[in-house]
């Protein structure tokens, strides 16, 4: 369904009009966000091939000849696609008149080559003096290694993410989902949302940026600490918390469960529960178990041996431990708790029909009844150039005189 309405959803951001130039993860998602707030987003992607992401697979899902990338639905809900080529006549002049009635517009090139295309900062703000302009890159838009190409693992490894996971220090290990990326869209999405409350007082829009590298040292948190105040460098450790004890996955009977023991209240519940002794030597304080770890690790799964996974959860919850199981992915979208929250949204896909998507994070609730306000329509994942031509219609362009991809 073509959504070419300025006001076509409900949402904090409706009205808003969002042009998304970007590709891959960092951008897209952070269109995405914009999107699901009620924006109206226009993504602008090459024509023949579309975003980088519609090929990156598999899986692909429906017919042979009209394969769907599951990768690309994962960052493109409630948008728009039109093909524009930018380094012709026709795409500019699209472009340009997208801009002249845009909000925002989302870009994820490397530095220069928006300038190069005719279309630096100080161009679009000719065009639109109140667009706020959201770039991204990958090591930060100046400094010297600025030109460097970004992509996920890479910058995992470059920010250090990569030492501090995995079962450890011989053993570095990226996240298992593209949390640069994505981290990067979250703090682009956070900064547009400022940028355009700033607009309402001075009128005037200003540009935005961060980059794979900011976006993952701003996650670096007490990891980070430990090493510009305490002089450390932090290593991985496998699934055992750095800084508190007992924390972490234990072994049990038939598999395992992770607890954390944040507080001396807790352990003294938790060592009330299991028949330990809270102030054992070398167990007395948090400081103290942390620095032998490996013995309490020990007469944790001692105690745990004796009782299978879901025995074991439930005593843990009858004596207040925050405690829970690693389930797959599966398991995650099957569950009551998820259903509950809205994260999971059924969409009807032009080629694939009704499909499920991971719906969006946040709910809104109005002030007086409390009533939940949160957008519950979405639109799935647009096809390439899908809205091209009532987009064209839209900006007054012919369709023909365009030439539509």
């Amino acid at each position: 369904m073509s959504r070419t309405d300025e006001d076509h959803r409900s949402g904090p951001l409706s009205g808003h009009l969002v042009v998304d130039l970007s590709r891959a993860l960092a951008g897209p998602h952070a269109g995405m966000m914009l999107a699901d707030l009620g924006a109206r987003v226009i993504k602008v992607e090459n024509p023949g091939s579309g975003d980088d992401t519609r090929g990156w697979g598999p899986p692909f899902v429906g017919p042979e000849d009209d394969l769907q990338s599951t990768y690309f639905m994962s960052c493109n809900r409630n948008k728009e696609s039109i093909s524009l080529d930018l380094k012709g006549t026709d795409g500019q002049e699209v472009l340009r008149g997208l801009l002249e009635r845009a909000d925002v517009v989302i870009e994820n090139f490397r530095p220069g080559v928006m300038d190069r295309l005719g279309f630096s900062t100080a161009a679009m703000h000719d065009l639109n003096p109140r667009l706020v302009i959201l770039s991204i890159t990958g090591f930060g838009h100046d400094g010297p290694e600025s030109q460097r190409s970004g992509y996920d693992q890479i910058l995992q490894g470059e920010a250090g993410l990569m030492s501090l996971t995995g079962s450890g220090p011989e053993d570095p290990q990226r996240v298992g989902v593209p949390i640069a990326d994505l981290l990067s869209g979250m703090n682009g999405a956070f900064g547009v949302l400022a940028a355009l409350v700033e607009r309402d007082r001075t009128d005037a829009g200003q540009i935005v940026r961060t980059s794979l590298l900011a976006s993952l040292i701003g996650v670096h948190a007490f990891q980070g600490t430990r090493t510009t105040v305490a002089g450390e460098v932090p290593q991985a450790q496998g699934n055992h918390h750095p800084s508190i004890a007992p924390y972490g996955l234990f072994a049990c009977r038939n598999g395992s469960v992770q607890i954390s023991v944040g507080s001396e209240k807790l352990w003294s519940s938790f060592a009330a529960a299991f028949g330990l002794d809270p102030a054992a030597t070398g167990f007395a304080s948090n400081a103290e178990r942390v620095r032998n770890r490996t013995a309490v690790i020990a007469a944790v799964e001692r105690v745990f041996a004796a009782y299978g996974a879901a025995e074991l959860l439930e005593k843990l919850n009858d004596a207040g431990i925050p405690a829970g199981k690693v389930r797959s992915l599966d398991e995650v979208y099957a569950w009551e708790q998820v259903a509950s929250q809205g994260l999971v949204v059924d969409v009807e896909h032009p080629v694939l029909g009704k499909v499920s998507l991971p719906g969006p994070p946040l709910r809104f609730f109005s002030r007086g009844d409390a009533a939940e306000t949160t957008p519950t329509e979405h639109d799935a994942p647009p096809l390439l150039n899908g809205d091209g031509q009532k987009i064209r219609e839209w900006l007054g362009m012919s369709a023909a005189v365009a030439g539509v991809n």
